[in-house]
């Protein structure tokens, strides 16, 4: 067994074809000031070359694990974060970077509020050369804690508010390890929300550093995922699973009671589009009188992909219509593939 000291932080980037992003998102990673970093990469099944850029790289402190199935980006993360030795876990995606301070001053806050968990603002940074905040500052400097009431109503759909759920926790490892959390595995989009949710519901207070140290990165590869119904099904069971381990109390529970009518509302809306899409009108009308607030949302822009769906000759045929953000979606940002 090693002697060497354990390091401050164990970054974890879980990896699926991103050869031509991974070494820059591993180097800032290893540029971290004032801390000691090991660096999980975890390939998740890649097809690309992936690997050999993360071998290539030759840094004693970056290790890659090979999965030997796909597990999705919540299965990878959870096998770095089985072999993590870090006082501190932190998520890196593979097509993003951090600045070089950042870890420090994640870690700095959080053991001084003696924290379980810490998040920051983000940049997000565009192909043009654009840059802009995520969060307005002001507004994550008048929220020292994240709380739990607070992370789920920002983690709603179709709200025009800004959504927590973009931003990349930095985790107190005994803190995981003692209550036995992890990535729901099942879920494909939202799990980041739900191991941040869990981690507030057990007890952990959650820091907030107003300054953005996390580089969010548009690429011309990056993708707008469009919300099926399988996947709002998928989350309403991960929130189902999370309602069984945690028994939430007042207004926390009064969030998530917001949260659901939130989910079943997309469900609805979703299976009227999708019946419209199908000229389906029984069973749209019998959805709609089941669930009115799904008609509500056609007044959005999509109310005008339905009149020319409407108008559009029997032969035509008419593109599906982008239902919504997935829901750790705080702007109008492209959802990047990460596995």
């Amino acid at each position: 067994m090693s002697d060497a000291p354990l390091p401050d932080v164990s970054v974890v980037i879980a990896a699926y074809n991103a050869a031509d992003t991974i070494e820059r998102a591993i180097l800032s990673a290893t540029a971290q000031q004032d801390v000691t970093v090991e660096v999980i990469v975890v390939d998740d099944c890649s097809t690309d070359g992936t690997r050999d850029v993360v071998s290539a790289i030759g840094e004693p402190h970056v290790k890659l694990v090979a999965l030997g199935r796909n597990r999705g980006p919540g299965g990878a993360r959870n096998a770095g974060f089985a072999i993590a030795r870090g006082r501190w876990i932190a998520v890196l995606d593979s097509d993003d970077t951090m600045r070089p301070d950042r870890l420090h001053r994640l870690i700095d806050i959080a053991e001084r509020q003696n924290a379980a968990v810490a998040v920051d603002n983000l940049d997000v940074l565009h192909l043009d050369g654009r840059v802009e905040r995520m969060f307005p500052q002001d507004l994550l400097a008048r929220t020292p804690v994240l709380t739990l009431v607070d992370f789920i109503d920002s983690n709603r759909i179709f709200r025009s508010t800004h959504n927590f759920g973009y931003m990349k926790p930095v985790f107190r490892r005994a803190f995981i390890e003692d209550i036995d959390l992890s990535f729901d595995e099942d879920l494909r989009i939202g799990e980041d929300y739900l191991l941040l949710a869990s981690a507030l519901a057990a007890g952990g207070e959650c820091a907030v550093v107003p300054e953005a140290g996390y580089n969010y990165h548009i690429r011309d590869t990056s993708i707008s995922r469009v919300l099926h119904l399988h996947h709002v099904e998928a989350m309403l069971a991960g929130d189902r699973r999370f309602l069984a381990r945690f028994a939430l109390k007042g207004v926390d529970a009064a969030a998530q009671r917001r949260r659901t009518r939130n989910l079943e509302e997309t469900h609805a809306f979703l299976a009227l589009i999708q019946h419209l899409k199908n000229r389906s009108f029984g069973p749209a009308l019998k959805v709609a009188l089941g669930d009115p607030v799904a008609l509500r949302h056609l007044r959005m822009p999509l109310a005008a992909r339905w009149r020319r769906l409407m108008a559009a000759p029997s032969h035509r045929k008419t593109a599906a219509p982008r239902a919504a953000a997935s829901p750790s979606t705080a702007q109008d940002l492209p959802l990047k593939n990460k596995g």
